[in-house]
């Protein structure tokens, strides 16, 4: 059975399926177009074809280093494996990218055995962090559990608001502290507020300035361990969110979080709005980090959890319609 089967057979199980393709859409119509072109005049896996193909990959945002790597694992296997046509080219192509993703291993996440999961949202400005907040508490709510905020983004004039109204909207506390204000003491307060009202999930929203990265570590290493004394292993999770309309710059910011703190995991904001989807092979192949979620529209159900395979059909769908 091929890659193509393979991953068709995966897709067709999921629930979310059609919510991947449409926001997936962007990105699709280039890629497999793409792809496609490089069929015609097809004569083999030659320099000019893989010259080709490292455009195409460029293209969709896989960065040097990655698609380097998968054009000479293309051409290593093309030529072990005697593949010759353009489909044992393509199905070779995705193998590569869904093996590149795997090659890490990947911890689930799972809830703190006694009191509260504290999660900490970290990203930069303007990446969707605040929102993003809001929809995975909703998640997490429908999957029967007591979520609660803590507005700790102190410094982003209307951040604290936003999460206070989202949280009112969802029915949920949203622990702040005053504008400019110590995040780490909102912190504790929400801290104390989860153990003291058997919250399930508390998720903090935290400040993204890059400008400073000094006071950034110091912030995020102090909100650390407040947070680590008040709920013993806590922060259980650190998720960073990452525009992925910024591309190649969101790996360069997700590096600066990196050294700052113990990032477990990324979350994919705006996926919906870029053709450039392949940011996710790259994120998993430069950072280790595996993609938690992805972000495929605007409405509060659109963060979805990340699946490799329902993400590499949604890439690729036009191009296995078209082949088989």
């Amino acid at each position: 059975m091929g890659i193509f089967s393979k991953l068709k057979q995966t897709f067709s199980g999921k629930e979310d399926k059609d919510r991947y393709l449409s926001g997936l859409d962007k990105s699709k119509k280039t890629f497999a177009q793409r792809i496609r072109k490089l069929a015609l005049g097809f004569t083999g896996v030659n320099e000019a074809f893989l010259e080709d193909l490292m455009i195409v990959l460029l293209e969709a945002d896989i960065g040097i280093k990655t698609a380097q790597k998968i054009v000479d694992q293309v051409e290593t296997k093309a030529m072990d494996q005697h593949l010759k046509s353009f489909d044992q080219i393509s199905e070779c192509l995705i193998e590569t990218m869904l093996e590149l993703y795997q090659t890490k291993e990947e911890r689930p996440f799972s809830y703190a055995e006694n009191g509260p999961t504290v999660i900490l949202m970290v990203g930069v400005n303007g990446s969707g962090k605040t929102t993003t907040t809001a929809k995975l508490a909703k998640r997490f709510m429908e999957d029967g559990k007591r979520v609660m905020t803590a507005a700790a983004d102190t410094f982003r004039a209307g951040a604290v608001d936003q999460l206070e109204n989202w949280s009112k909207r969802l029915d949920i506390p949203c622990i702040k502290g005053r504008e400019n204000g110590d995040p780490s003491a909102v912190l504790v307060d929400a801290c104390r507020y989860a153990k003291e009202h058997h919250v399930d999930v508390l998720i903090g929203d935290t400040a993204g300035r890059l400008q400073n990265k000094t006071n950034l570590m110091k912030e995020l290493s102090k909100m650390k361990r407040v947070v680590e004394k008040e709920i013993p292993n806590a922060p259980h999770e650190v998720w960073l969110v990452l525009d992925a309309t910024t591309g190649q710059n969101g790996i360069s910011q997700a590096q600066i979080f990196m050294e700052t703190t113990n990032v477990t995991g990324i979350i994919l904001t705006k996926m919906d709005g870029t053709a450039k989807g392949g940011i996710v092979i790259a994120i998993r192949d430069l950072l280790g980090l595996p993609v938690k979620y992805i972000g495929l529209g605007e409405s509060m159900d659109d963060l979805r959890p990340f699946d490799i395979d329902t993400y590499l059909y949604g890439l690729c769908e036009d191009l296995l319609e078209h082949e088989h």
